[in-house]
């Protein structure tokens, strides 16, 4: 028989909702609900971008370069784990962001044999929430976003051939 939305109770969270029915506790499949012992879900933040060709540039010297593939800003939270930085390092390189002969996205960089830009970005992790001011306590310090930076390129590497990376 279905269910009466009148014994439906909806509690809003900050990041998605969950409810209950006649006593018992429902929740959405988000990772946010650490009362029931799961992760903040905070993870290693990738912000991917498809290029034709990318490059990384400091003080007029070419440090990085990559010609078809994916140019990815990296942003490291204080949670993140080096088992963060591998499911990161799996998905983009097996991310199906790139057409196939019918254009449709169904090829992953490992698949168009693309090139891989990493670019360390603390200012992914900023919270934007409140006022004019973001606040970047919400990256992790520079010398643990460092190291894991510096494991996920060792990862990818190790991986595939083709990465490339900005400076730290």
């Amino acid at each position: 028989a279905p269910q009466s939305l009148a014994n439906l109770k909806i509690t809003h969270h900050s990041r998605c909702w969950s409810f209950s029915r006649r006593g018992r506790k429902y929740r959405c499949f988000d990772t946010c609900h650490t009362q029931y012992g799961e992760s903040t879900g905070e993870r290693v933040l990738g912000l991917i971008q498809r290029v034709t060709e990318a490059s990384v540039t400091v003080n007029e010297q070419t440090i990085g370069v990559i010609a078809q593939g994916s140019l990815v800003l990296i942003g490291v939270q204080p949670d993140d784990t080096e088992a963060h930085v591998k499911k990161l390092g799996d998905k983009l390189l097996n991310y199906r962001i790139f057409a196939d002969d019918e254009g449709k996205t169904n090829l992953s960089l490992i698949d168009v044999s693309g090139g891989l830009l990493l670019v360390p970005q603390f200012t992914l992790a900023a919270d934007t929430r409140k006022g004019l001011r973001p606040s970047f306590s919400s990256a992790a310090n520079p010398a643990q976003a460092e190291m894991l930076f510096d494991k996920l390129v060792e990862y990818c590497r190790a991986q595939y051939p083709q990465v490339e990376t900005g400076q730290f």
